[in-house]
């Protein structure tokens, strides 16, 4: 069976993301301008009414003396009235002025704070959606490798006929796929019945004759209905592999390797998970300034990868995805919770996991 890869990479995340990064620098540059405008135009109204307090103590003043002048102030007293009476136009002005303008930027800063917290979240989501591409497209070119080598020839060979020299040969082959492709761990082959027949590192694990009978992903394996099909398992401590972290891949060896031909082993390659996983969410770029905390996640939200190291296979999130498929939301402390459900690629169909970002508040 012929298998294409597809081999081409996503598009950067610093290029995918780079309008977004715009847009916050340029919110962030309305929003300084708009408090500095409020700012001096409080000062400044607060000048034009210590200007109007000393026009007023002038007419008070002036009023004063007139008074005291007589019939001969009465003209003057008239005119200081006045000035007082403009005194006190101008504060009421000036208070006005400032009550608007303090209402006007603060409604504009509250918008602005609104629209940088919604470009902020799409960015989360943006950036959610890019680390689960990855490792999709990462676990399908596993899919692809396991239908592939499941036909080769020391494979079928091996499983139709498990003597001494057929699983020394097989054993040979898988090694020389294990040096080429670092991405694994090890490849087993196994009879119909779960026993590991040969090993691609039978020095390092000695997993020859074990049974995995019991494993999910081989009673899935076994019931596979063509060459065509696979079994992606979930994220797993293998206990025959040191308790490494893999994630195993299995399609059924069928006679004469063909694609629907009697089903006679099953072939199981377990993908070196967590370094591999490790270096995708360290490598999406949130920034320093969002202190954020990069996850996979499985269907059960249960942390398969995390940027920081933590709560591998043990923690559980609590995300309040609604039924959506993607989105953002403030969590009980503040923090920012960005989520994007995988999209898939080509026969990979994806198994509910989720990207998630969760950025300080």
């Amino acid at each position: 069976m012929a298998i294409a890869l597809d081999l081409k990479r996503p598009k950067p995340i610093s290029q995918a993301n780079a309008a977004t990064e715009d847009e916050a620098d340029i919110s962030a540059l309305i929003a300084r301008l708009t408090a500095e405008v409020n700012t001096i135009a409080c000062e400044k109204t607060k000048s034009i009414q210590q200007i109007t307090n000393q026009m007023k103590m002038l007419a008070l003043n002036a009023l004063i003396e007139s008074s005291r002048a007589g019939s001969q102030g009465a003209g003057f007293a008239v005119v200081a009235q006045e000035v007082r009476s403009v005194g006190q136009q101008v504060e009421t002005i000036a208070r006005e002025l400032e009550g608007q303008l303090t209402k006007r930027t603060g409604s504009l800063m509250d918008s602005i704070a609104r629209m940088s917290d919604r470009s902020r979240g799409e960015r989360m989501v943006d950036l959610s959606l890019n680390a689960i591409e990855l490792i999709d497209r990462n676990l399908y070119e596993r899919t692809c490798d396991v239908r592939w080598w499941a036909t080769d020839s020391a494979v079928v060979s091996c499983a139709a006929a498990p003597d001494p020299t057929s699983v020394a040969h097989v054993s040979e082959r898988l090694a020389v796929i294990l040096s080429a492709y670092t991405v694994y761990i090890d490849l087993w082959l196994c009879d119909l019945d779960g026993k590991v027949l040969a090993n691609g590192r039978a020095s390092r694990f000695k997993v020859t004759g074990q049974s995995v009978a019991h494993t999910k992903w081989f009673q899935e394996a076994r019931e596979l209905r063509s060459g065509d099909d696979y079994v992606a398992g979930d994220v797993e401590c293998q206990p025959l592999l040191g308790n490494a972290q893999v994630a195993t891949y299995c399609a059924g060896v069928r006679d004469g390797g063909k694609a629907h031909g009697k089903p006679i082993g099953v072939l199981a390659i377990h993908f070196d998970w967590q370094p591999q996983a490790r270096a995708i969410v360290q490598g999406v770029r949130v920034g320093a300034a969002d202190k954020a905390r990069v996850l996979l996640v499985d269907s059960n939200f249960r942390v398969i990868a995390a940027s920081d190291g933590q709560g591998l296979l043990n923690e559980c999130l609590s995300l309040k995805v609604d039924g959506r498929r993607s989105g953002f939301y403030q969590g009980a402390r503040g923090e920012l919770i960005a989520f994007h459900a995988t999209p898939g690629y080509e026969t990979y169909r994806g198994l509910g996991w989720l990207g998630v970002i969760v950025s300080a508040a």
